[in-house]
């Protein structure tokens, strides 16, 4: 006969779930909202060390990563607050002037050849970037050193 009282495995399981429900709360503060333009999902953050985790963590199931650093001497600094303009082959606007909240952007593009632009603090920086379906893509926008990343805000 079992003699062990029946609150003991149920206050066990309520401790668990209490624990799980901080854990999962805990990491929802990291985790940055998607936005939707034009039928475009895209999300951006990264300027904690938690958040830039959470955004490497994700960034293999969405098309398309964009990262945005400035070159200090011989190592790079991260840039947030970058405007993003992406167009498609045809030339048609798809995201006009987003704001990346972080030094990292994930976007929901189709397969396809898109221009993506990046402007930090006046400077434009653009690049091809070619979606295949099922294989992500990952694309550096790096500014070069003097860039016054301040000038922006």
């Amino acid at each position: 006969m079992n003699t062990t009282p029946f609150w003991r495995p149920a206050a066990a399981l309520a401790l668990g779930g209490a624990s799980l429900l901080g854990a999962l709360s805990a990491h929802a503060a990291f985790n940055p909202p998607i936005h939707m333009t034009n039928g475009i999902e895209y999300m951006s953050g990264g300027v904690s060390s938690d958040e830039a985790a959470l955004m490497q963590t994700v960034a293999p199931r969405w098309p398309a990563t964009f990262e945005f650093a400035v070159k200090d001497g011989s190592r790079s600094d991260f840039a947030t607050d970058v405007a993003v303009t992406v167009r498609d082959a045809t030339g048609r606007t798809v995201l006009s002037q987003v704001t990346a909240q972080g030094p990292f952007m994930v976007a929901r593009l189709d397969p396809g050849r898109y221009e993506v632009e990046a402007t930090l603090a006046g400077r434009t920086l653009k690049q091809p970037v070619e979606i295949h379906a099922g294989s992500p893509t990952r694309t550096l926008f790096l500014w070069p050193a003097g860039t016054d990343v301040s000038a922006h805000s």
